[in-house]
């Protein structure tokens, strides 16, 4: 025997007559005898009390002797075999040789229902009030109206006499030709289920939750409403048992020698066994089992829940007291909870000193018991000392400080707690065993499964901490003369988080689940720094501590560590083998996210990386929305090389977002770059113009496509016998368009860049000057640096002196300025300064107040050395974009005219089709005029008749000889002053509109 789960009280000895059934109803036990008789017994103490006091008394079943109140004799003819209590309705139903039915509490016959006679079985069902019974080999089904009684439904026919039958849902369960088979109660269908055995009748007990128990020989099975077997349901008894009842938790049977009582919860342990001899019938009461002996009747009192709970605590069938726990009365949910919590907090002991660490702790946290509690079984897990609270005025909960052996830990003793605590006094405290795999595996679950409520608690806390100081800033810089006090939130759930991950990171490393340390370590977290720091450090866990450093914005430290191991697997023999996947990439993985924080320790932690990494280091910088000043500085100092490979990519990216300071930065590396490898050469006598290195290359297209950078200040630094294309540049972006071909003509001789630049400026816009009085173009200079190539070439080099002189160079800077500041077209004081460098040259050669194109003298001076196959040239490939008749003056006299067919023949062709063109758009302007005239004299031609008939169509009152207006579809008439009012209206309308808006 497990524990007393009842009591057994004598309540009836020596009754005269044979007991065939017994029922109980209203604190009174009906007892039908072998007679036919029925004789009612009542307690002992309410016969003894006053009429009045026995409204107050209890219906229960009384632990003490009945004694004779009423004996009725004849309330059947023959002896009653079986009875029920149908309380629902105060019916009092008895087998007989018939079902005869009683009203209570005055045994009114009410019918005898007389289709039963002979029945050897029925079943009540009370939900529905459906009553079946067998009869011979027939199934009969009544139901009860309440006003006409008992009505026959339905009928079946099963295959033998019916043994034993019971409602089972909504179809009938019956035991025929030793098998139990269930009858459909809507068709008469019959299913097998299984044979009931050899040895005990059939025994069937409907469950509270629908199920039936079936009874074979000495097990008992379960199954559904439709007669399925149930897997876990098998009831092993001691013995057959002839009769069983139901009174959760338990089930009670009756054996042959003793009464045998066993838990409803599988695997239905036996409980108690209850020894009475001759036992012939036990019956279910309101609160216990009443047991009929051949003259004399015992009653089965439950042991209260409470005791039992004792009991099974303290011979260690925990399972079974938390069972009976959930039984407790919801007006005792305080003491149930406290129970719960100590049995088990018990049972985790238990199941912990037995090596069940995984159910132990699952028992702990269903305990509600402190973290700090089960960690104190843990003396290798490091706890985080909590804050000192001394001064906390909160009345709050707060942990305490609790040792145990060498470890220490802290527990809650908050009010919730200390219930546990009462409860739990007489715990035997735990030695902590020895670490191991499956202790730390249990204890990993079990923080687990505490940690999303622990932190929420303590997110919950933070917020609440946030919005009580910034309320409380308010409220003291609006009542600040009242001095107020700022009373500290306390933090208990913050410490207990803190606790909680620490320990869980600490088991997680000792059980070797780095990546579940990362993991933790990503998300968020309330690690103690100092603690898991340590322990990172000693295990040379480096990945993690980067994660812990990375989570805590320790990002110094963790560069630095990241950068020490990345320095270490550069070795031959790093110190750890794990270090050689640390490479110098990961450092610019850290940084990318740090670009938009803290710009400085970027950069100063980029220098590790600059050398190995270049690329992905100016990567870095561009992609981080790095100041690029910023970067240039920092690069000029620790990366000078790399500056240049930044300004390119950074203007790639956004030629915009390049300012021209940058701008001019970069066009100086690559003059400087350009004029030391000429200082080399030269200094090898190797110097050749048409030598051409990347650095070169690069400057002559930044100086082509950039345009934010001062040209006279790169102008000063060429020298003046060499990078003549550089100098031809810089004087384009000065507008010297004259001096720059000159170079390209006459010191470069290559004719097709100077066509290039010609066809650059003139797409750009800015190739307009003025030459006298004459308007020419870009083409045109470039025609006259070919047809005067003595001017040219003999002053080219004293113009571009005067440039550079300090005398003018003032006056060309304000001059750019004014080009910069107006966009790419030419500036005004570069124009004046052209025309005057023209007019001082015109005078020095004795041609001063004389054209170019007009002259004779100078046509003839050229005609000796003019370049006149280029020219022809020049005139061939770009005659669409010449002024024809300049063109032809600018041309020596004695040029042949079949030399300009390719050029002007293709500009007369175009003439010729654009003035016919242009008579073709006259003649269909003219023929479209003529048509809209015809349409409007169609329009006026219109005709209108007026009749007696015609009706105003704002009025609708006939026009007469008023005057009238016509809407422009030519069908509408209204009279005028109908059509003026209604344009008022239109107009106050639309007024009041605009005023309302």
């Amino acid at each position: 025997m497990v524990h007393t789960a009842y009591d057994s009280r004598e309540l009836l000895n020596d009754c005269p007559k044979k007991i065939n059934a017994v029922e109980y109803y209203g604190a009174k036990l009906l007892l039908a005898c072998s007679d036919g008789s029925l004789q009612i017994y009542g307690s002992e103490s309410a016969n003894r009390s006053s009429s009045s006091d026995r409204l107050y008394q209890t219906l229960e079943l009384k632990k003490e002797l009945y004694v004779l109140e009423r004996n009725v004799n004849g309330f059947s003819k023959k002896q009653v075999w079986s009875m029920e209590l149908l309380a629902s309705r105060e019916l009092l139903l008895s087998l007989s040789e018939s079902i005869a039915i009683h009203r209570l509490p005055n045994l009114e016959p009410v019918t005898v229902i007389s289709k039963a006679k002979g029945a050897s079985a029925y079943s009540w069902e009370d939900r529905r009030g459906f009553l079946c019974f067998a009869r011979q080999k027939r199934v009969c089904i009544f139901r009860h109206d309440g006003v006409r009684g008992f009505v026959e439904v339905k009928e079946f026919g099963v295959p033998d006499t019916v043994r034993s039958m019971s409602w089972c849902g909504e179809n009938i369960c019956v035991g025929v030709r030793r098998e139990y088979t269930i009858l459909n109660a809507t068709n008469g269908a019959l299913y097998e289920i299984f044979p009931w055995g050899r040895i005990a009748p059939p025994v069937m007990v409907p469950l509270p939750s629908g199920e039936l128990l079936l009874g074979k020989d000495n097990l008992g099975v379960l199954v559904d409403q439709n007669g399925k077997l149930i897997q876990e349901g098998r009831i092993c008894w001691s013995e057959p048992p002839s009769r069983v009842v139901i009174q959760k938790p338990y089930v009670i049977a009756l054996l042959p020698k003793h009464i045998e009582i066993r838990s409803l919860r599988v695997p239905y342990p036996l409980i108690q066994t209850i020894v009475l001899r001759n036992v012939r019938h036990i019956q279910q009461g309101n609160n216990g089992i009443i047991v009929s002996l051949e003259r004399c009747l015992f009653g089965l009192f439950p042991v209260p829940l409470g005791a039992q709970i004792v009991q099974l605590t303290a011979s260690g069938n925990f399972e079974e007291a938390l069972v009976l726990c959930k039984m407790l009365p919801p007006e005792d949910s305080s003491l149930r909870a406290s129970k719960e919590q100590s049995i088990h907090i018990r049972y985790a002991h238990y199941l912990f000193e037995n090596d069940s660490y995984e159910e132990a702790m699952y028992h702990f946290a269903a305990s509600q018991v402190e973290i700090t509690y089960v960690l104190s079984l843990y003396p290798s897990i490091v706890l985080p000392k909590p804050v000192d609270k001394s001064t906390d005025v909160s009345g709050e909960s707060t942990l305490s400080r609790v040792n145990s052996g060498t470890t220490e830990y802290y527990t809650d003793s908050s009010p919730s707690s200390q219930i546990s605590q009462m409860e739990s006094d007489d715990i035997p405290a735990l030695e902590p065993k020895k670490m191991n795999h499956n202790t730390l595996t249990a204890l990993i679950k079990y923080l687990k499964k505490k940690r999303p409520n622990i932190v929420g608690k303590a997110a919950a806390e933070g917020t609440e901490e946030v919005v009580s100081d910034a309320v409380g800033q308010t409220t003291r810089s609006k009542k600040s003369n009242k001095g107020r006090v700022n009373i500290p939130t306390d933090s208990g759930a913050r410490e207990i988080a803190g606790i909680c991950d620490t320990a869980l990171l600490q088991a997680l490393l000792l059980t070797g689940q780095i990546v579940a340390v990362l993991e933790l370590l990503k998300g968020f977290n309330y690690c103690d720094m100092k603690i898991c720091e340590e322990l990172l450090q000693k295990g040379n866990h480096d990945v993690c501590l980067l994660g812990l450093y990375k989570y805590n914005s320790m990002h110094r430290e963790a560069l630095k560590l990241l950068h020490e191991l990345v320095e270490d697997s550069k070795l031959e023999q790093p110190k750890i083998t794990t270090k050689n996947k640390f490479k110098p990439e990961m450092i610019i993985d850290y940084l990318k996210p740090l670009c938009g924080i803290d710009h400085m320790l970027v950069l100063e932690f980029s220098t590790f990386v600059l050398e190995s990494c270049p690329t992905k280091t100016i990567e870095l910088f561009l992609s981080g929305n790095i100041p690029a000043d910023l970067v240039n500085s920092y690069l000029k100092q620790h990366a000078p090389t790399l500056r240049a490979t930044y300004l390119e990519q950074m203007l790639s990216m956004n030629e915009d977002g390049i300012s021209p300071h940058l701008q001019n930065e970069m066009v100086q590396i690559y003059l400087s770059e350009v004029l030391d490898w000429h200082a080399d050469l030269t200094a090898q006598n190797k110097w050749d113009e048409k030598l051409y290195i990347p650095p070169r290359r690069k400057l002559i297209t930044a100086l082509q496509g950039i345009s934010e950078y001062n040209p006279e200040a790169f102008l000063k630094r060429i020298p003046p016998d060499a990078l003549y294309e550089e100098r031809a540049i810089l004087l384009g972006k000065m507008n010297q368009h004259e001096l720059a071909l000159s170079i390209y003509v006459h010191k470069l001789h290559v004719p097709e860049s100077a066509l290039s630049y010609c066809d650059r400026v003139y797409e750009l816009g800015g190739a307009h000057q003025q030459y006298g009085k004459a308007q020419g173009n870009i083409y045109l200079t470039l025609m006259q640096v070919y047809m005067n190539p003595r001017k040219t070439t003999k002053n080219i080099e004293k113009r571009i002196t005067n440039l550079v002189t300090s005398s003018s160079t003032g006056n060309l800077k304000s001059a750019w300025s004014s080009v910069r500041g107006k966009g790419k077209g030419l500036g005004k004081k570069i124009v004046e300064i052209e025309s005057a460098e023209d007019s001082r040259i015109k005078a020095s050669s004795g041609e001063s107040g004389r054209s170019d194109y007009d002259t004779d003298d100078v046509i003839e001076e050229r005609s000796s050395t003019v370049m006149l196959d280029e020219v022809l040239d020049v005139l061939s490939q770009r005659w669409d974009r010449l002024h024809g008749a300049k063109t032809v003056r600018l041309l020596p006299k004695e040029t042949k005219l079949q030399r300009l067919f390719p050029s002007l023949g293709p500009l007369m062709k175009k003439t010729s089709e654009s003035c016919r063109n242009f008579q073709v758009i006259k003649s269909l302007r003219q023929c479209e005029n003529l048509q809209v005239k015809d349409d409007l004299y169609k329009q006026r031609k219109g005709e209108l008749k007026i009749t007696g008939d015609s009706v105003c169509s704002l009025c609708n009152k006939k026009i007469g000889t008023s005057v009238f207006a016509v809407y422009p579809n030519g069908n509408t008439i209204v009279h005028f002053v109908c059509f003026r009012d209604s344009q008022n209206m239109k107009a106050t309308r639309k007024g009041s509109f605009l005023r309302k808006r």
